[in-house]
């Protein structure tokens, strides 16, 4: 009599099959396991000075380009971003001028971005007002007078000795930034090249800084200077007596303009599609292609 031999049930092969799945698996993932290593993903470098001017230290998030070496000859534009602490606009500000400066792209030079980490923002970006509702709603406010000094007689001493910098200096500002921006610009312009000024709270004040003189800008002659403004599609700025913030940016940009300075060019962008929350991103890659209309992409 033959043996019989039982063909493996259809149960058992799938339970093995499941096993060797399970024993290959785990010895993949122990392999893995063991090559594999975790490193921060470094975008830049924390820097903290300590300012006299506003009594207090100051952190600054700093990206340098990627062949920048101490013992180099290049020296590179500066860029300073208000607004520039990591959760702010420090990441994609720099994402923009790293795209933007990769040779395949070659708009704009590579760049020094130095992120200035906020405080008190309603201080450090405003100056005084007369508005009782805004002196109640923002009681620090009033002291942008201290933060341009720590601008000018601090920071940037500070970066331009510590790092190999060129002349070109710029300053981006948005919303209160902008505010700061417009006002640096209307009195002490020859502190930047270049400004970029995004959706500016020039209602501050019932928008008396538009009613100053712009005979600085206008008439400097110590070197040229670019603006550049960008503003959403009718903006209602937070005040008693209405306001919209697109008119107040288009009475700026209208004013430079009125100088026919040959040191000055001014660009205004209007961006209907934008709101204040996310104009940021559009405005800043527009600025950087008014800003260097020379380069070509390839």
């Amino acid at each position: 009599m033959k043996p019989i031999f039982r063909q493996p049930s259809l149960q058992i092969l799938s339970c093995t099959i499941l096993l060797l799945l399970i024993a290959t698996a785990s010895f993949s993932q122990s392999k893995i396991d063991s090559i594999i290593s975790i490193k921060p993903f470094v975008l830049g470098q924390v820097d903290e000075i300590y300012s006299i001017q506003l009594g207090e230290n100051r952190v600054l998030n700093i990206y340098l380009p990627e062949d920048y070496h101490a013992n180099d000859t290049s020296h590179y534009p500066v860029v300073y971003l208000l607004d520039g602490s990591a959760d702010e606009d420090f990441i994609h500000v720099v994402g923009l001028y790293q795209f933007y400066s990769f040779p395949w792209i070659n708009r704009v030079p590579k760049s020094i971005i130095v992120g200035i980490a906020n405080v008190d923002r309603r201080r450090d970006f405003t100056f005084p007002t007369k508005i009782k509702e805004d002196l109640k709603a923002y009681h620090t406010t009033g002291h942008s007078d201290k933060f341009i000094s720590f601008l000018e007689k601090e920071l940037q001493p500070f970066i331009e000795k510590r790092f190999r910098t060129n002349r070109s200096k710029t300053l981006i500002g948005e919303s209160l930034g902008g505010l700061l921006a417009s006002q640096i610009l209307l009195e002490k312009p020859e502190l930047f090249n270049n400004y970029i000024i995004v959706s500016p709270s020039l209602w501050w004040n019932n928008g008396s800084l538009l009613e100053e003189s712009f005979d600085k800008p206008c008439k400097q002659s110590s070197q040229k200077i670019a603006v550049y403004v960008g503003v959403e599609k009718e903006a209602l700025a937070p005040t008693k007596i209405p306001r919209l913030i697109d008119v107040d940016a288009s009475t700026l940009a209208e004013k430079l303009t009125d100088c026919q300075s040959k040191n000055l060019r001014v660009h205004f962008n209007y961006l209907p599609e934008e709101n204040h929350a996310t104009i940021m991103h559009q405005a800043m890659m527009n600025a950087l292609k008014f800003l260097y209309p020379a380069a070509k992409e390839n």
